[in-house]
């Protein structure tokens, strides 16, 4: 059994909380090198995520990175996930693959340079804004309801480019609806659940359910209880999703992003990454085993094959 999961907060938490470490559990954190092991967590995506939206700056986000390299990607067990063959090396070696992802292009600071750098340094996947609004588009929260800024368009077009894989979880909807008119490349919302099936802001309307269905886009499901379910939320809550986005014909296209990390409640059960197991058990009871060995892993194997950079792919031209 093998589990993809797109989204953890692991890295900000080390950050403000410099005595955790990867390579050992600890009480305070959910993800570490040990609970991905015991679960079966093959590929793990680590997002660079800045709290004090009022003081961030690139160098803000170059401590993130090298937090990564130092502490993720540096330990013996892991392989650090930049194009395609890396991909195949780290399911090959049965070591853990860790991608490193950005939650918010907020500390790029409108600079294609230093969007280039990221890309250089490993960033494979952006989150355009988180919940308000940035200098390239309004979050899902935002009071204005606003879309993307000509700068915001522009980011899009270099993120394609580059091939950055774009992640609407936290995107207003307007900012939605003009990244699937604008987008040259498939994009996925890493974090984001049914709205249909718990009504909260966060979650993904049907018709952009079916627009990512269409765009050949993925939806990683997540733990966050209140985006499960309004209230006492259980595992098997997060099967009516499952159900509700498959009915939308979303089977293929579905997968997980915990978001482990980035909650300080949890679903009972899902306490922490190595309780990922849990959930596995309970789809292959529910579902065949095609179905569940793809929610779980060759869903989001089959789209970073198709649209992350290939071996040969060179630096980016600052």
């Amino acid at each position: 059994m093998k589990i993809i999961d797109a989204h953890c907060d692991l890295l900000d938490k080390m950050i403000r909380h410099q005595e955790l470490e990867f390579k050992q559990d600890s009480i305070h954190a959910d993800v570490s090198f040990p609970r991905l092991h015991k679960s079966g967590v093959a590929v793990q995506c680590f997002a660079v995520f800045v709290a004090n939206k009022h003081h961030i700056r690139f160098d803000s986000l170059l401590e993130g990175f090298d937090l990564f390299h130092e502490k993720i990607a540096s330990h013996e067990g892991v392989v650090a996930i930049r194009n395609r063959s890396d991909l195949l090396q780290a399911a090959s070696c049965g070591k853990l693959g860790a991608i490193l992802t950005l939650e918010g292009a907020d500390g790029l600071e409108g600079n294609f340079v230093y969007l280039r750098t990221a890309y250089n340094l490993g960033v494979r996947m952006l989150g355009i804004t988180w919940n308000y609004a940035n200098w390239a588009c309004d979050g899902v929260l935002e009071p204005r309801k606003g879309g993307f800024t000509e700068k915001g368009r522009q980011l899009v077009r270099e993120c394609n480019r580059l091939g950055i894989i774009l992640d609407v979880s936290h995107l207003s909807e307007s900012g939605f609806w003009e990244l699937e008119q604008i987008a040259a490349r498939p994009f996925v919302a890493t974090h984001s659940n049914a709205q249909k099936v718990c009504p909260h802001p966060r979650n993904l309307t049907d018709e952009q359910i079916l627009a990512l269905i269409k765009r050949d886009g993925l939806i990683g499901l997540t733990f966050v209880p209140w985006f499960v379910k309004a209230s006492e939320p259980a595992i098997k809550d997060i099967l009516t999703h499952i159900d509700h986005i498959g009915a939308l014909g979303g089977s293929r296209h579905l997968g997980f992003g915990s978001d482990f990390d980035g909650i300080d409640y949890h679903i009972p059960g899902l306490e922490h990454a190595g309780h990922f197991d849990r959930l596995a058990n309970e789809l292959h009871k529910k579902y065949p085993v095609e179905l569940a060995d793809g929610f779980l892993y060759n869903n989001w194997h089959r789209f970073f094959m198709e649209n992350l950079p290939e071996q040969e792919a060179g630096r980016a031209k600052l």
